[in-house]
């Protein structure tokens, strides 16, 4: 049986007090599998980014735990969090967020060298070999195209080994064609020999089929779940969602 390498229990999440009070997640309890990808979907305001956010220790819920890799993270001090963030967490986002004043290589080794530790250059090229990028790795983002920078970005999340990457609409910023050479990247990390586990919010039904699972998330809770899914299954789903009452 696999092991959750992240599980939310019960988790609430409020913002505000009194009358104006809104509540993004209603005691959300889901799990995430060592070795998996997971695509979280829902309308807007469905609570999918708090979520993440939740899940990755860069909000404290207003109720409820959370455990990543066997930390409860309720019990982290905020350098702790901090700590455990930098340690076993990777982060990807719509923009990629690398500095422009830095090779693709200095990106990579950022992390690292933030937690005072001196990579070797075989380290680094290893990680960018790993995303299809070990010839780049004296460029300036100016000098990669969209993709090969998102691809810098998750190379940079895999440098210190997590335990969970976390993707906020990996693809969102990038045309289709290089969205799919992204979303076939992240699905061989799931598949191959470090069976990473992959947590992606997503808006799109075809990046979510990519995964092995998504959640489906309506007025902050958990609206259902779709195993081995497609596009078209993942499009009626969220069709189904989207035209429900409020």
């Amino acid at each position: 049986m696999e092991t959750d390498v992240v599980t939310l229990d019960r988790v609430h999440r409020r913002f505000g007090a009194g009358d104006g009070a809104v509540t993004a997640l209603h005691e959300v309890t889901l799990g995430f599998a060592a070795g998996t990808f997971t695509a979280v979907m829902g309308p807007s305001g469905s609570g999918k980014s708090t979520l993440l956010q939740c899940a990755a220790g860069l909000d404290r819920p207003t109720g409820g735990t959370v455990t990543v890799a066997g930390t409860d993270l309720s019990t982290l001090s905020e350098t702790g969090l901090t700590l455990l963030r930098r340690d076993r967490i990777g982060f990807v986002f719509q923009s990629f967020n690398l500095l422009s004043s830095l090779t693709a290589e200095q990106n990579v080794a950022l992390p690292l060298r933030l937690a005072g530790r001196r990579p070797s250059r075989q380290e680094i090229r290893a990680v960018l070999d790993a995303v299809g990028l070990g010839d780049r790795g004296r460029h300036r983002p100016a000098e990669l195209s969209g993709g090969q920078q998102q691809r810098v970005a998750i190379a940079r999340a895999l440098v210190t080994r997590p335990a969970v990457l976390f993707a906020d609409e990996p693809t969102g910023a990038l045309d289709s064609a290089t969205g799919r050479e992204v979303l076939r990247l992240l699905r061989s990390m799931v598949d191959g020999a470090g069976r990473q586990t992959v947590v992606m919010v997503t808006h799109d039904p075809l990046a979510a089929s990519y995964a092995d699972r998504v959640v489906f998330l309506a007025d902050g809770r958990v609206a259902g779940e779709l195993h081995h899914p497609t596009a078209q299954a993942v499009a009626a789903r969220m069709t189904e969602l989207e035209t429900v009452p409020c």
